[in-house]
């Protein structure tokens, strides 16, 4: 029974972690641009997240030493729903860079303490699937966030209220004397370069991951208005690519703990390129545009998935948290790329965000396989 609960509060802390940043990302996005602000502009207070989240992966290590696990993920949902309840309420729009912080910080201390902690309740026999478990749940807390908004709309304080009462809602879970946190007594040993290069392929997932998925949750609704969508539209194209991504995990999971991973993730980096230089023909059609985005969406998180299942394999106690806490960081360099190399690839040409993720993904597939030349083996 304690172990269901301690999983059933990963997956909230997962679930969390996810809306928090999709509706914040998606509905701060449409509400500047609804005051005529730019992309640019739009863009730069995104990457305020990605400096809070930077700013915390340096001292997290040493923080779930002294503090503990429990205590700093009910410490962050609790910070998610103040800030979610404080940016409607402020007038003056430069208040909302150092809330965009503050909420990157929690979010950073929520990605990092779900990922070891859901490693420290798998198995090596259903690791994979177990992660995919967990990013299937981050997936779906990516996905309520635009559903949010198209059911509710953006306008006034309900968007963010809703938010942060669900935030709110998950500490009494988290928070269960019944539910059992790991134990980190002492800080990882080793700097971010030692991890670097223990696991640069899992590094590069990580960035890739966040760039994209921080660039599409600002810009893929705003991609579609200009194509000619209506706004309720267009973020349900949104919730579409995070659907795809949560069940097609679970699928992607059982693979992973079938087969080589090194080649599984090379195979969905490939199909992700390929998928995203199709967007400017396929979102004529909305049902071509759903059907693609789906199937996209679960290729483009598999990745992510396979990597934290090679982590976890290789690494165990305050050493994972140290990985994952770098990890945080390269999520946190590529939520800042992300959202500002988008925000310019969009001005410079009308399918900037297509191009941009085709590119990156293409990218990553190289490097997966040059790495896998090089060392002829599956390296993290």
């Amino acid at each position: 029974m304690s172990r269901l609960l301690s999983m059933a509060a990963v997956i909230v802390m997962a679930t969390m972690f996810g809306l928090t940043y999709s509706l914040s990302a998606a509905l701060i996005a449409l509400d500047l641009a609804a005051r005529q602000l730019s992309e640019a502009v739009i863009g730069a207070n995104a990457a305020m997240h990605a400096v809070g989240v930077l700013a915390t992966a340096m001292v997290l290590p040493r923080l779930v030493a002294r503090v503990g696990v429990r205590r700093l993920v009910l410490a962050s949902l609790v910070l998610a729903a103040l800030v979610l309840l404080g940016l409607p309420l402020l007038p003056f729009l430069w208040l909302w860079f150092p809330l965009r912080f503050l909420l990157g910080a929690a979010s950073e201390v929520l990605f990092v303490l779900s990922e070891t902690w859901i490693n420290s309740l798998s198995t090596e026999a259903t690791r994979a699937r177990a992660m995919a478990a967990y990013t299937a749940a981050m997936a779906l807390g990516f996905a309520l966030g635009p559903l949010i908004l198209s059911l509710v709309g953006r306008a006034g304080m309900l968007p963010y209220a809703i938010g942060a009462g669900l935030a709110l809602a998950a500490t009494l879970l988290v928070a269960s004397r019944h539910v059992q946190a790991p134990v980190f007594d002492r800080p990882a040993q080793g700097g971010p370069w030692h991890y670097l290069r223990l696991a640069p392929l899992a590094m590069g997932a990580t960035v890739l991951n966040a760039a994209i998925e921080t660039a599409g949750l600002s810009f893929l609704a705003l991609y579609a208005v200009h194509l000619g969508w209506p706004e309720e539209e267009a973020t349900r194209l949104i919730t579409a690519m995070m659907i795809g991504a949560i069940l097609l995990q679970l699928p992607i999971g059982w693979l992973g703990d079938k087969m080589d991973r090194h080649r599984l993730v090379i195979a969905l980096a490939i199909v992700a390129a390929l998928g995203a230089l199709l967007w400017p023909w396929v979102l004529g059609e909305a049902w071509a545009a759903y059907a693609l985005l789906f199937v996209w969406g679960g290729a483009f998180v598999g990745i992510y998935t396979l990597m934290l299942a090679v982590v976890g394999s290789r690494f165990q106690g305050s050493e994972l948290v140290g990985i994952y806490a770098v990890m945080g960081l390269a999520w946190g360099a590529g939520a800042l790329a992300g959202p500002l190399a988008a925000g310019m690839a969009m001005e410079a040409t009308r399918h900037g965000l297509a191009f941009f993720a085709a590119l990156a993904c293409g990218a990553f597939a190289v490097v997966a396989v040059a790495l896998r030349r090089g060392t002829g083996a599956s390296p993290p």
